[in-house]
Parts: C-alpha cells; sequence; structure tokens
C-alpha cells in the first residue's frame, strides 16, 4: 500500500549532525535503509520536514520505517494512506455514487 510519511525534524540532534559533519552520511544511512519511492525535503511549521513516498506491504513494516527518524532526530512521524491516478480510476466512485444517491 502506499504512504506518504511526513516527518518532522527539531532542531537538536539535527543541527549537532550538521555542526560535525555527518549529516550526509546520517541522512543516506536512513534513506537507504527505507528505501521510499520519492523523498523531497521541506519546511515544515518552521522547522526541518521531511515527505516520503513509501510501499507498506503489512502494517508490522510501519517501525521500520519511523524508527530511524525517532531514534536519530528525535523526529515526529504521520502516515497517510495515498493512491495514484490509476488507483483512483479503479476506485468505483461512479458504482459508489449510484449506491448512495
Amino acid at each position: 500500500m502506499r504512504m506518504l510519511l511526513t516527518i518532522r525534524i527539531p532542531h537538536e540532534p539535527f543541527n549537532a549532525f550538521v555542526r560535525d559533519g555527518t549529516i550526509g552520511s546520517v541522512m543516506a544511512k536512513i534513506l537507504e535503509a527505507v528505501k521510499p519511492e520519492a523523498a523531497w525535503f521541506t519546511e515544515q511549521s518552521g522547522g526541518r520536514g521531511a515527505i516520503l513516498v513509501i510501499n507498506l506491504d503489512d502494517p508490522s513494516q510501519i517501525p521500520a520505517f519511523s524508527e530511524p527518524w525517532f531514534l536519530t532526530f528525535n523526529a515526529d512521524c504521520e502516515f497517510r494512506v495515498v493512491m495514484g491516478a490509476e488507483d483512483l480510476q479503479k476506485a468505483g466512485l461512479e458504482a459508489i455514487g449510484s449506491k448512495w444517491k
């Protein structure tokens, strides 16, 4: 199942990794472990953030995706189910709409 993983990263300990020059290797290690379909890094509520597209086959995989962020950065993670255009086309909205007129 395709999921959108939104991550809010507090300033510390992220700043410490930036200052000691290890942030690149730390981020590469996490991204290699979670292997997102796509990853973007952005501002969130005035702080650092990331948005990843991941594929979750089973709910038991949630810790594998979230714990690297929790344990490394004390980050907050939110998971949302998302659909691509093809998924929406297969959703059967016409039949659902007819049923609930």
